[in-house]
């Protein structure tokens, strides 16, 4: 299914920029350590992503902002 709509790379504008990692790490008042183990991640993982090595997934920075208080979930209403 090469011709799929979900195949290919993702738009690099979804990813965080890792000053944007750093920033709700801090807001958090969390170490990399800990704010790795937040979303599950080991500490490597997160230097790279706050080093620019490496992009992290838009879901684990949800899921980090979600956990940690940063951002509200938004639930849709859906009309029946």
């Amino acid at each position: 299914m090469p011709n799929h709509p979900n195949r290919g790379a993702r738009s690099a504008a979804s990813n965080p920029e890792p000053a944007a990692i750093t920033a709700a790490r801090e807001a958090a008042g969390l170490t990399q350590a800990r704010a790795a183990a937040v979303v599950h991640a080991n500490l490597r993982s997160w230097q790279k992503w706050e080093g620019g090595e490496r992009s992290m997934h838009p879901a684990v920075f949800e899921l980090f902002m979600l956990k940690t208080g940063q951002q509200a979930l938004e639930v849709e209403a859906r009309a029946e």
